[in-house]
């Protein structure tokens, strides 16, 4: 099975179905024994979370939020790269880490490339303005994607600092979406599998734990860890790839460059092809929430959870 695994000559939900067959077969556990592995409590918790999951990305209810909360943090270049952390981060605590990512990076991608087009333009129009005195300058500026007749694309005016500068800009922006879904994932109990690994061998290895290891208590310890993480990930991606110019990244008493407007009118409008919130995403997001207030209120420690009021005589 390792090698099946490895190798996924086969689909992998058909090697995880594999025990079932064989194990009973071989005599190494009876059918009953192998099944009732499937159907733990830490299965099912796991099988929920990945329910909830599909329901927001169905309705693209994790893309309002990560677009709303980059519109309201703003488009310089260290606020969008916390925005784009956070966001990563906090659809990373419920939905997959894969799946953010893949979510995410599209959204990246098209706010660097518009920022870039847009630099481009900026700079061909201060060159062509400082070449002539005259207000008749009417030959159009080529694009970046423009070609010449003699097939070539036209030389990028900017110089190759920068370039270079794009690059690195290009690069922290990027990584800080793999790097923030990498941290988020383990701030919750269904943020990641391997959470859910250690919840299923701790009962295993210690099955009167008393419900030790739950959401709440996984949450109380691992969230304060993974906003520490985060800000010591964002920083460091700052020193790496955009220095420490503070007033450039921040943008501190400046007004917005041509290329930040091009950023927010392009998350502008991917919000408004979202259009209004709909019925069906008011009632993913209702559940969801009520979902987390559950999990949450189950066995909260300090105080009798939900679950020792409905299972008086007990509850694994």
């Amino acid at each position: 099975m390792a090698v099946y695994w490895c190798t996924e000559v086969i689909p992998l939900a058909v090697t995880s179905l594999m025990p079932v067959v064989f194990f009973p077969l071989l005599g190494v556990q009876s059918s009953k024994s192998v099944c009732l592995q499937y159907l733990n409590d830490t299965n099912m918790l796991f099988v929920g979370g990945l329910i909830v999951a599909i329901s927001v990305e169905q309705w693209n209810l994790h893309k309002r939020i990560a677009l709303r909360v980059l519109l309201i943090l703003g488009v310089k270049p260290a606020l969008l790269m916390l925005g784009f952390m956070i966001v990563t981060a906090f659809l990373s605590m419920w939905i997959s880490n894969t799946a953010t990512t893949a979510m995410m990076v599209p959204i990246v991608q098209a706010v660097l490339d518009q920022m870039d087009n847009t630099e481009y333009d900026v700079t061909m129009m201060e060159q062509a303005t400082g070449q002539t005195n005259t207000k008749e300058f009417s030959v159009p500026f080529p694009r970046k994607e423009d070609v010449i007749s003699n097939g070539q694309v036209p030389d990028d005016p900017r110089s190759s600092e920068e370039k270079k500068m794009r690059k690195r800009i290009c690069k922290g922006m990027t990584l800080c979406v793999c790097y923030a879904a990498s941290i988020g994932g383990t701030a919750t109990l269904t943020g990641t599998g391997p959470n859910m690994v250690l919840k299923g061998q701790m009962n295993q290895l210690y099955p009167n734990n008393n419900d030790i290891v739950n959401f709440a208590s996984w949450f109380g310890f691992a969230f304060p860890n993974m906003i520490l993480m985060l800000i010591l990930a964002w920083l460091w991606l700052q020193c790496s790839f955009m220095g420490l110019n503070f007033k450039k990244s921040w943008g501190c008493g400046t007004e917005r460059t041509a290329k930040e407007k091009a950023a927010y009118n392009v998350l502008k409008a991917e919000m408004k092809k979202l259009g209004p919130i709909s019925y069906a995403e008011f009632n993913v997001l209702l559940m969801f929430v009520l979902l987390v207030l559950l999990w949450f209120s189950r066995h909260p420690g300090f105080v009798k959870g939900w679950a020792t009021r409905l299972f008086p005589e007990g509850e694994k």
